[in-house]
């Protein structure tokens, strides 16, 4: 297998790009990886970035949305600098020996591949994480690290490693484009691109990803924050926290109501309560279990917090969840055929 060229330095060339689209994925998370480049192409007045879109098989994909990618068959993709493999749901289904293998072809020649969103799985499967950081969905965060024993998992929201990037979902994908434009063209331009979708948070890799997705946080209350999501079914004390971090209790309650309006303890709970919603909606878990998972020592204590912070009780809530989770499920969906295409954009 040939080293990986390191596209993440100063260069002019046009940055010849596959993207990856598969069944299911999420339209923002197609958007995420396809808009900053048409926006630096923009800006630049010349292609920065020539892409395609690849398909895994013969058919088109069809988004979560219902659009259809005309593409190209990832059978006929020869070589490109940057592979962006873009996944959602149904990742058994789309983990195929000719797709793992094709993964493993256009890495052999150097190319960096790239994961957004369920993206990494696929990227993992195929073997081209091992030995990396990588990173991944929080949801999936814990069976991605059992699964995969090898890949150096993460809490950032995106990962940077030799010839691979990750990345959590569709806002963290976009802070990863913009770190490509910004190692390529310069960061004030990757800044202009990001004032184009008038995004003013960080570039910066090691940010950790949050079920709350608050973007206010500053180095105290992200450290607090990752602290509190290792530990949602044993809730940590505020001192405790603080003791780790170096601060008092009082500083880290100011650092909270400047930073997100919130006191420490209201976002400990917030964050065992997104959890416990997760884990009614997303899994077949008995609500005991689900309490106990989130730091909640009584059924009637669970169900008091559940029904307040979502206006529902837990099992109503399941009941009225029809669709279950299909981020890992092995049941198909047909779609109708579609036509395939090959769609350069500059």
């Amino acid at each position: 297998m040939k080293p990986a060229k390191n596209i993440l330095q100063p260069e002019n060339r046009p940055l010849k790009t596959a993207v990856l689209v598969m069944d299911e994925c999420n339209t923002l998370s197609f958007a995420a990886a396809v808009d900053p480049m048409r926006a630096a192409n923009r800006l630049a007045g010349r292609a920065a970035f020539d892409w395609d879109y690849i398909s895994a098989t013969a058919e088109a994909p069809m988004l979560t949305s219902g659009l259809t990618v005309p593409s190209t068959p990832l059978a006929r993709l020869d070589h490109c600098d940057l592979l962006i493999v873009v996944a959602g749901f149904q990742l058994a289904r789309h983990a195929t020996p000719s797709l793992l293998a094709g993964l493993r072809r256009i890495a052999s020649t150097g190319t960096t591949i790239a994961g957004i969103d369920g993206g990494p799985w696929l990227m993992a499967e195929a073997g081209l994480l091992d030995g990396h950081a990588a990173t991944t969905h929080w949801e999936d965060l814990e069976n991605f690290s059992a699964r995969f024993p090898d890949i150096h998992c993460r809490t950032d929201r995106f990962t940077l490693s030799e010839g691979r990037l990750t990345s959590g979902g569709a806002t963290p994908a976009i802070e990863m484009m913009l770190h490509i434009i910004g190692a390529r063209h310069g960061h004030g331009f990757a800044a202009r691109v990001a004032g184009l979708f008038l995004y003013d948070g960080s570039q910066a890799p090691v940010r950790p990803q949050s079920r709350l997705g608050h973007h206010r946080h500053n180095a105290l209350t992200a450290k607090a924050n990752a602290i509190m999501e290792a530990a949602l079914d044993e809730p940590k004390p505020l001192a405790e926290i603080a003791e780790v971090l170096g601060t008092s209790p009082r500083s880290l309650q100011q650092q909270f109501r400047l930073r997100l309006n919130t006191t420490p303890q209201d976002h400990y709970l917030q964050l065992r309560l997104a959890e416990a919603r997760r884990l009614v909606t997303d899994t077949d878990l008995p609500l005991m279990e689900v309490a106990m998972a989130t730091g909640f020592a009584s059924q009637s204590s669970f169900a008091r917090a559940f029904r307040t912070a979502h206006g529902t009780s837990a099992r109503e809530l399941r009941q009225e969840s029809t669709v279950p989770s299909l981020r890992h499920s092995t049941h198909t969906v047909a779609h109708p055929p579609a036509q395939a295409s090959t769609t350069t954009h500059h």
